[in-house]
């Protein structure tokens, strides 16, 4: 007699995963998805720019190519910053401590750094100690130690009151020492700069975080409230499948564009919330018709009929025993609207209706790059925000043929039969 436990058991999802790994457009797409949200996630800790927003710059060099090299003083910044520990810079980033000036050349004289700015005929000079060390600011009683002033020179040694209203000595030598390894930055832009002269790689990078969270929470909202309608007509039908078919049509008919600027304007407001809402609430038609279609043709069937028999409420049959077998659609249908919330808020950022600047959304990056488009080394403005917007569309679409091809094989047996004439 042979033992039970040796017959294996039947995966339903192992031939659909099967399927779904054969079929190499569909992996790339997931292998670039996947990417894209390493990227959000680690957000600020892999960015050259980790300020918040990318929002570090010098207008000076606005446009610079891609592969540019600027070399950069930094001037520290004589006010309180608070220090962000590892996690908090990965979320919020980091304030830099200090305001940044590029430089062609510069050289140390006397207590003063003299510098030859980029864009500037005249040189310029900057005290060394306030560049290199943070000073106190206000009146303390500790300032007789140094003739009534926060700084005092004395020789080769330079005192002064430190934030915490401390006296500090530090010698000439070691000051310059700390200048060289602190204040001088070189810096190598990737992809250039945009008009402003911030890092386009940063801001490419944290564009991406943006566009996910806004497909991801949208896809949600659309979701939800397609399923919940979709199934309460399909379900119920009668008069209550009539107005929700009504009022699908009635949605169906606006452009999506157009729905979408038209609850931004009703919000009488502009940010990363108004966009996942108004993304989301332009979304569900098409779950919800694909919701109430299923489940009209499941409704009747003898499993669900012996639910009711059993006294099983009619909540419980829709959670349990109907949206089981539909989640395939709704899983291809997610990833098709997940490319299509990407394109509607990168349109609405174009417009100014979504995500306002600074906050560097791709949508943003492609309208400064408009406002440059005729100017000189202006290229790149449009050309890498386009193709990170194209390259992930691309990806969800490329996914969501595979899922569908996996779910449903007679779709692709028939394309591959179709050269054959059956």
């Amino acid at each position: 007699m042979a033992d039970h436990h040796s017959v294996p058991r039947y995966h339903p999802f192992e031939d659909l995963r099967r399927r779904l790994l054969r079929n190499r457009p569909a992996m790339l797409g997931l292998g670039i998805i996947v990417f894209a949200i390493l990227i959000a996630i680690a957000g600020y800790g892999i960015m050259p720019d980790d300020t918040p927003n990318a929002n570090d710059g010098a207008a000076q060099l606005q446009k610079l190519p891609p592969f540019t090299k600027a070399t950069f003083l930094k001037l520290r910044k004589n006010q309180d910053i608070e220090e962000r520990n590892f996690f908090q810079k990965i979320i919020y980033g980091q304030e830099n401590l200090y305001l940044i000036k590029p430089i062609t050349a510069y050289e140390i004289e006397g207590d003063f750094i003299k510098v030859n700015e980029v864009g500037k005929t005249v040189q310029q000079q900057y005290e060394l100690l306030p560049a290199v060390k943070a000073l106190f600011i206000g009146d303390s009683p500790k300032r007789a130690e140094l003739n009534g002033e926060n700084v005092a020179v004395r020789g080769d040694d330079f005192h002064y009151l430190a934030p915490d209203e401390s006296v500090q000595v530090i010698d000439r030598q070691r000051l310059i020492e700390e200048f060289e390894a602190s204040n001088i930055e070189n810096r190598l832009f990737v992809l250039g700069t945009d008009s402003a002269g911030r890092d386009m790689l940063s801001r490419l990078l944290y564009g991406t975080r943006i566009s996910l969270s806004i497909g991801f929470v949208s896809v949600i909202i659309s979701m939800f409230i397609g399923i919940a309608l979709g199934a309460i007509a399909g379900f119920f039908g009668g008069k209550t499948d009539a107005i929700i078919v009504w009022f699908m049509s009635v949605v169906w008919s606006i452009p999506g564009i157009m729905l979408v600027i038209a609850i931004s304007l009703a919000l009488q407001s502009r940010g990363l919330w108004v966009a996942f809402l108004a993304v989301g609430l332009t979304m569900w038609v098409e779950v919800s018709r694909v919701v109430r279609g299923q489940i009209i043709s499941i409704r009747q069937k003898q499993y669900i009929e012996a639910a009711r028999a059993f006294g099983i409420g009619n909540f419980r049959i829709i959670m349990q025993h109907i949206m089981p077998n539909i989640a395939g659609p709704l899983i291809v249908i997610a990833t098709a609207n997940f490319a299509a919330a990407i394109l509607l808020e990168a349109g609405l950022s174009f417009l100014g209706l979504s995500v306002q600047a600074p906050t560097p959304s791709w949508g943003i990056m492609i309208e400064e790059g408009y406002q440059a488009v005729a100017s000189p080394n202006s290229w790149h403005l449009i050309l890498f925000p386009a193709l990170a917007i194209c390259t992930l569309v691309l990806s969800f679409n490329l996914l969501g043929n595979g899922l569908r091809d996996a779910i449903d094989p007679g779709t692709t047996l028939s394309k591959k039969w179709r050269k054959y004439g059956v």
